[in-house]
């Protein structure tokens, strides 16, 4: 059996040591992130993924969530700068006037965490709908943003500059909904998920980073690596898709390397 694309990646033997020692000392040269995430209800997540940006090296950062949130923040003497607030529904998550807000802040950015906590609502699908089509750069996907784009996955997961962030559940849906010819379970193991990733990734351009039991897996052009993680925790995913952004950006021609490397950055 030929697994030449599979590459494990411990603690004490990274696969990219030269990525990790050349990372950029001045922040102006650390790239620019802007994480949009957050409804009146919940907002651990976009805040949880600004400090593990920070923790990442990011050069600079700003976080966007619904304006519903800022009463919440109406204590607080200065609302911190690298805050931001768009238009939100009545029931408090994005609205449709916010994807102009997210639009614009975008062209600040060299990068978008899509963070979640985005609850359940109809016009924040639409937003992330329209947002996903309408911006180029690179996108990463996580929490139960993944949620909104599981019952139609065809738009993002063909779009470039992509990266999803999910859990096993999540990635199951997904490649159901794309009719994928190899079955996703909870129960096939680390071979078996790596050979299929491998195929899934030639076929389409989304970049993938999965757990499975205690590996982290990462699948980019149909090469896949895989990193022994002990702490793989149902909270996982908002960590490893902030540090995996950060030096995504970083390396942005380097999509592979850098997701792979940003890994080891979590233990």
């Amino acid at each position: 059996m030929n697994l030449d694309y599979w590459h494990k990646q411990t603690l004490d033997k990274p696969l990219f040591p030269e990525l990790i020692w050349s990372r950029p000392e001045n922040r102006q040269l650390s790239g620019k992130l802007l994480i949009v995430g957050g409804n009146l209800h919940g907002f651990a997540a976009p805040g949880e993924a600004y400090n593990e940006a920070l923790k990442a090296g990011v050069g600079a950062t700003r976080v966007v969530m619904p304006d519903s949130v800022r009463k919440l923040f109406d204590h607080l003497s200065n609302i911190p700068p690298e805050m931001e607030f768009a238009p939100s529904t009545p029931s408090g998550s994005f609205g449709q006037k916010a994807l102009a807000e997210i639009l614009s802040l975008s062209g600040w950015a060299d990068g978008i965490l899509l963070a979640g906590d985005f609850g359940r609502n109809s016009e924040t699908a639409i937003i992330l709908d329209q947002f996903t089509e309408k911006y180029q750069g690179q996108l990463t996907v996580t929490g139960d943003t993944v949620d909104y784009f599981t019952k139609t996955p065809e738009l993002i997961l063909h779009r470039p500059n992509t990266t999803f962030v999910l859990s096993l559940n999540q990635l199951q849906k997904l490649t159901i909904q794309v009719h994928f010819k190899i079955a996703i379970t909870s129960t096939m193991g680390l071979l078996r998920l790596v050979e299929a990733l491998h195929e899934f990734t030639q076929e389409l351009p989304a970049n993938i980073v999965v757990n499975c039991i205690q590996d982290i897996v990462v699948a980019v052009n149909g090469e896949v690596s895989t990193t022994e993680f002990s702490q793989v925790t149902d909270n996982w995913q908002g960590a490893v898709a902030a540090h995996a952004a950060v030096w995504w950006l970083q390396n942005p021609s380097r999509s592979f390397n850098a997701i792979t490397s940003s890994i080891l950055d979590n233990k």
